[in-house]
């Protein structure tokens, strides 16, 4: 409900704006000081590696981060590559600990998004909030291209390609940087980038689509392979959990199912125990695959999940995999 206000006042230049635009100056100049300052290190950096691509956005919430980097993870492997993932692991346990990642992994040790991105890739995944770190890590296991989930702001990370997720309605909000408007850091970064790929609206010129693509069937939490038609679930009451960026999106979608949602949000990452997802009836309980991954010990036959991919579109493939090959064959004749 927060984030749901906050997005309202963010959306134009209003009181809220008008009130918050001086500490929105401070922030951009500390980003873009920091940006310069970090990027200057860059220079020093030198990583055992064909790339570096970096998945990230310009503003605060989900915009389909996580489903672009498990996609590309797939697609460099169908292109020769062997791919690995770095992730800051975003509320850990340890938040300076620099991990390897396995699907069996512990959420609070590693992060949810890391777990899950195990789980769908099969490549190497690291956590580590030095980036440059995790690179060099995932380097010793053999990969040869890392892609940094949610890496954007991460400037001492060289890269050579960079890829913004946009969610096409909300955009870039009023234009402002936080605490006035959505953004991280100036919204001039978006001309920086070498891809722009737009989720739930339509591109503009240069950027591309990327649909989130959801199965006829949800997924036991629990137990592993089980599968159940979503159809079974429709028109009927259940309950659903999302401690994600939106929580409203998940509700809606599974209602445009026909699912009689009755909502439970949470906040992002958030770390659920037995109680959050026992309601004390015989519900069916849905909640998305990066809640599932934290509830898997304590889910029982009540507890289904409804995964997410990322389809972009046809063109953005070959244009990705062409800028790759001319960044690497440059690197290596540079």
């Amino acid at each position: 409900m927060v984030e749901q206000w906050l997005w309202r006042q963010w959306s134009y230049r209003g009181p809220f704006a008008a009130a918050m635009f001086p500490l929105s100056l401070l922030y951009a100049g500390i980003a873009s000081w920091r940006r310069s300052r970090l990027e200057d290190t860059q220079r020093h950096v030198v990583l055992p590696l064909k790339a570096v691509i970096v998945v990230g956005n310009l503003t605060v919430g989900g915009s389909g981060k996580t489903p672009m980097s498990a996609w590309l993870a797939q697609s460099l492997l169908r292109a020769g590559y062997r791919p690995g993932i770095v992730s800051r692991g975003y509320g850990r346990r340890n938040a300076h600990a620099s991990l390897p990642v396995h699907p069996g992994a512990d959420p609070s040790a590693v992060g949810d998004e890391p777990i899950l991105l195990a789980l769908r890739t099969g490549v190497p995944v690291w956590v580590d909030r030095d980036r440059v770190r995790g690179a060099r890590a995932l380097a010793t296991q053999g990969v040869d291209v890392v892609i940094s989930d949610d890496g954007l702001q991460h400037h001492r990370l060289p890269r050579d390609i960079s890829i913004v997720m946009l969610d096409g309605k909300r955009r870039l909000g009023n234009g402002l940087c936080l605490p006035a408007g959505p953004l991280r850091e100036s919204g001039s970064a978006l001309a920086r980038a070498d891809f722009v790929v737009v989720t739930d609206g339509s591109p503009q010129p240069g950027e591309y689509a990327m649909r989130l693509e959801t199965p006829g069937t949800v997924s036991s939490v629990g137990q592993h392979g089980v599968h159940r038609p979503l159809r079974e679930i429709a028109g009927r009451p259940a309950h659903a959990v999302a401690g994600i960026a939106d929580p409203e999106r998940f509700f809606t979608a599974l209602e445009a199912e026909g699912v009689d949602v009755i909502r439970h949000p949470f906040p992002d990452h958030h770390r659920f125990h037995a109680r959050d997802i026992d309601f004390g009836d015989p519900y069916p309980v849905l909640m998305t695959e990066k809640d599932a991954v934290k509830c898997r010990e304590f889910a029982d036959e009540r507890h289904w999940y409804w995964p997410v991919s990322a389809r972009p579109d046809p063109a953005f493939e070959p244009a990705l995999l062409r800028r790759l090959e001319s960044t690497i064959r440059l690197k290596y004749l540079g």
